[in-house]
């Protein structure tokens, strides 16, 4: 589907990350990937997880809505794949919610994975207990104008990062970042590598054999 006139922009024939390597990203701590993505890749702090899913991955469909609506944001549900997470620009906006209870439970009908919210939320309580990931700037009660403008599948900015639609997208407790497509299987490689690495550091400290020589050595280098 491809739509373009003043005001309305959607688009669903981009190009999604492999599915494969969205597995993958599911078995890597977020903090990992960011770190050989040279921290180039994450969002800005600032992001609230609410859902009571912490830990999601998936391509990115993205949505862009003018602050305090969300008419584009529920066309976007409905057009959305399985396993999508939503990644919505509200500008940023705090004193209007862009979504509660009821469209994240409709999300969880639809399969989609989550939604990364630059804005606010409300129903804080009821999405804390849906299966289903929700992470944004923060919440209010007061509610969204469904009139639009808004824009779906086109690149947006988000929490200080640049999100092509169909790029990976992957969150836990530390945060959320955005993979680039074209990256993302020399990323999931590399990724994979320091998480193993990490993995015999933490079994070498459990046993009091960590290394410790290097910071000696990094220190004689200043």
């Amino acid at each position: 589907m491809s739509l373009t006139q003043p005001g309305l922009r959607i688009k669903t024939d981009f190009e999604r990350v492999d599915p494969a390597l969205v597995e993958r990203a599911r078995k890597i701590p977020v903090a990992v990937i960011g770190d050989v993505a040279k921290r180039l890749q994450c969002f800005s702090a600032g992001f609230v997880q609410y859902g009571g899913r912490k830990k999601f991955v998936g391509p990115a469909l993205t949505v862009k809505v003018r602050p305090g609506d969300n008419l584009m944001l529920h066309k976007a549900i409905d057009l959305a794949q399985p396993g999508d997470v939503l990644v919505i620009d509200a500008g940023g906006a705090l004193n209007t919610a862009t979504f509660g209870a009821m469209m994240s439970s409709y999300a969880v009908t639809r399969g989609i994975a989550a939604f990364v919210l630059d804005g606010a939320i409300r129903d804080v309580e009821e999405i804390s207990h849906l299966d289903f990931g929700v992470v944004a700037r923060g919440a209010t009660p007061n509610g969204p104008f469904k009139t639009g403008p808004g824009e779906i599948g086109y690149p947006i900015s988000c929490g200080g990062i640049s999100v092509p639609p169909g790029d990976l997208i992957a969150a836990d407790m530390d945060g959320v970042l955005v993979v680039p497509r074209a990256d993302a299987a020399s990323l999931m490689a590399q990724a994979e590598d320091v998480a193993a690495l990490e993995l015999t550091w933490e079994k070498a400290i459990a046993a009091g054999t960590w290394p410790r020589g290097w910071v000696d050595e990094a220190l004689q280098k200043l």
